[in-house]
């Protein structure tokens, strides 16, 4: 197509780098040091303060707390406890005689010693001398 083969031609198209341009550097001017103008002080106006108009108390009625008859506890009559022995009251127990059992002591065998035995002595083997390059 038409189309294509426009774009492969500026693909084969080079374009020359052209030299950015140099821009001098503009310096900033500087601002005036301008004061901050100072607002006058304006004085407060006093209000003043709301005063609540006095309520009167309001009053209620009393209402007469109801009678409540009172009903006499009836006393029961207190269980009888056997009193516990003390500590020192009770009989001391009294263990039964065991008898003790006849120990038979065996008599200790005799180990024989048994003489170490020796290594006889076997000469180090040398090695052989490698000569240094």
């Amino acid at each position: 197509t038409l189309a294509s083969t426009v774009s492969e031609s500026r693909n084969l198209l080079e374009v020359p780098e052209f030299p950015k341009p140099e821009v001098p550097e503009i310096p900033k001017p500087a601002l005036p040091n301008i004061p901050k103008p100072k607002l006058p002080e304006v004085p407060k106006p006093e209000l003043p303060k709301p005063t609540l108009p006095e309520l009167p108390k309001p009053t209620f009625p009393e209402i007469p707390k109801p009678a409540i008859p009172e009903i006499p506890k009836p006393e029961l009559p207190k269980p009888e406890v056997p009193k516990a022995p003390e500590f020192h009251d009770l009989p001391k127990p009294t263990l039964p005689e065991v008898p003790k059992p006849e120990v038979h002591v065996l008599p200790k065998p005799e180990i024989p010693e048994i003489p170490k035995p020796t290594l006889p002595d076997i000469p180090k083997a040398k090695l052989p001398e490698v000569p240094k390059p």
